[in-house]
């Protein structure tokens, strides 16, 4: 699960660095280096070397990867360690462009924001786990959260339970129907 309180840029980070953890560490290593390499993974992923060179931004200035970071849906700050991961830009440069971005509160508050992004995969298994008879609650419950938290965790959204209402010989009829509600 992702913090939906965070924003669709972080997030997405977030997950590519989850999606690092699992590929680069099959034990399950964690520590300093475990969340090193995991960071480097994500950044690698959402930035392939090959399109942020091609980019041309080694003389950027921060307007310019505020406009940019459009292209690759991740934050600035995380443009800017890439960029200088990359040798695109000198430490002068990276120390100078961090700086600014931290005044101007990017490192909490992304300007121009992302959409954020959704996934059919939690309705799909919602769908399964109703037709196993599990709910939401026994979910949220074996999470050991209230359904409340679970559904602002998992969706970001309110779900309300529905009468089905389908059509008649509607596999659905009668049961309860899940409506995201934003």
């Amino acid at each position: 699960m992702l913090n939906t309180q965070k924003s669709a840029e972080h997030s997405r980070f977030d997950a590519a660095h989850e999606l690092g953890h699992l590929v680069l560490h099959r034990t399950g290593e964690r520590g300093r280096d475990a969340e090193r390499e995991a960071n480097q993974f994500a950044s690698a992923f959402l930035m392939p070397r090959p399109a942020i060179l091609a980019a041309g931004l080694g003389h950027a200035t921060l307007p310019t990867l505020v406009t940019r970071k459009a292209e690759w849906k991740v934050s600035v700050v995380a443009l800017i360690y890439r960029l200088h991961a990359l040798g695109i830009l000198t430490d002068w440069q990276y120390r100078s462009l961090y700086i600014a971005a931290s005044k101007k509160g990017y490192r909490s508050r992304e300007p121009h924001p992302a959409q954020r992004e959704t996934s059919q995969v939690p309705n799909k298994v919602l769908d399964y786990l109703r037709t196993q008879g599990i709910t939401r609650r026994d979910v949220a419950r074996s999470l050991h959260l209230e359904v409340e938290d679970f559904d602002r965790l998992a969706f970001g959204l309110v779900m309300l339970a529905q009468d089905g209402g389908g059509a008649a010989g509607s596999s659905t009829e009668g049961q309860p129907q899940l409506s995201i509600v934003e």
